[in-house]
């Protein structure tokens, strides 16, 4: 069964949770095939690129996030103060960890790391729930401790590729509680099946959402938290002033329209049928030992390699990088991330691990 806390052989500092994917491309990683980050290529389009041009002529005023939120707030069907523009769904994180007084807050693992590090930053002890491999990274909710009054779960999450039920995520939300979604990736499914983006009926919700991965605005940094309006107002306190600019601002404005929503729905069934097409390249090697953790449903899959370490230096010099997975909790030295690319990319890495397979 998985565990509820770290174990002995895993202590709290055994990750390096600040590291991330675009680690892997920087310095010496810069004219790589990036399948390191999860940001979706080709972006952003041409008439959002417009868009955040045009708002260069206001620079002069302070950023206003008025509209902005309004957007935000109309394409969930919230009122306004349950809406918080942030600069990237990261922020929000770090102002949960200050703004919130927790006890005792629990972070689902392996997922995204920010979570707990900004916790740890700001002076929490985190206790931690292990989701393993044999039970499909699951959720179950009963690992939970019945004391958490903070639990963090990622949907879908990453790396794991796992979208969990939306049905099994609500049994975590409780009076006294406060349950962190974090959707940074659902707009990256068809239909958003499983979303809780919207709910007002459920104690101590939390929602946040990311505008950098589906549009590629990693440097623009813009996302947003659905909350209560009482939680909307303790984290809107420990912002600095103008946390998001102007240009952020219009992106992510022209980002709730509906013409974006559509093209948006476009790219998740694009990614899917990509996603099918790296997967089944994948099976091809399971002789090789391979294992992949199934069924993948974000833009990004999960493997699990004999010697992976080795095959990824290998992989970096045939001309691709993928994301080392030791650095979250839960994994260990022989995962590796990938992100979903198109059909081309994948068959030209496909081929490089055929290479650096063979070479051991």
């Amino acid at each position: 069964m998985p565990t509820r806390t770290p174990t002995p052989t895993e202590p709290m500092d055994a990750h390096d949770l600040r590291h991330h994917g675009d680690a892997e491309v920087r310095d010496d990683g810069a004219a790589l095939t990036d399948l390191a980050v999860n940001v979706r290529a080709d972006t952003p389009p041409d008439w959002l690129r417009d868009r955040i041009a045009a708002s260069l002529s206001g620079l002069a005023a302070y950023p206003d996030g008025r509209a902005a939120r309004a957007a935000v707030a109309a394409r969930h069907g919230l009122p306004t103060d349950r809406v918080l523009l942030t600069a990237g769904a990261a922020e929000a994180f770090v102002l949960l960890a200050r703004a919130l007084k927790v006890r005792r807050p629990v972070v689902v693992h392996p997922q995204f790391t920010e979570p707990e590090a900004a916790l740890r930053d700001a002076g929490h002890s985190v206790n931690r729930v292990l989701l393993r491999e044999p039970d499909g990274f699951r959720l179950d909710p009963a690992l939970v401790p019945d004391d958490a009054d903070l639990v963090v779960i990622g949907n879908p999450t990453n790396p794991t590729s796992v979208l969990h039920p939306a049905s099994t995520v609500v049994q975590l939300a409780r009076p006294g509680r406060t349950l962190v979604v974090d959707e940074a990736f659902m707009d990256a499914v068809p239909g958003e099946r499983e979303s809780l983006a919207g709910r007002t009926d459920l104690p101590g919700l939390v929602v946040l959402r990311s505008l950098t991965k589906t549009w590629g605005l990693a440097g623009l940094r813009i996302g947003y938290v659905l909350a209560s309006p009482d939680t909307i107002a303790d984290l809107e306190r420990a912002q600095p002033l103008w946390p998001v600019s102007t240009p952020a601002l219009a992106a992510a404005e022209a980002c709730m329209e509906p013409r974006a929503l559509a093209e948006a729905d476009r790219a998740a069934h694009r990614i899917a049928a990509d996603r099918a097409h790296l997967v089944a390249g994948l099976r091809r090697f399971t002789p090789h030992g391979l294992r992949l953790a199934e069924p993948p449903e974000a833009p990004f899959v999960l493997i699990r390699l004999p010697h992976a370490p080795q095959i990824r230096t290998r992989l970096r010099t045939l001309g691709y990088a993928a994301r080392r997975g030791d650095t979250f909790p839960g994994l260990d030295t022989n995962w590796l991330r990938l992100a979903v690319r198109d059909r081309a990319t994948t068959d030209g890495f496909l081929n490089a691990l055929d290479k650096a397979l063979s070479a051991g």
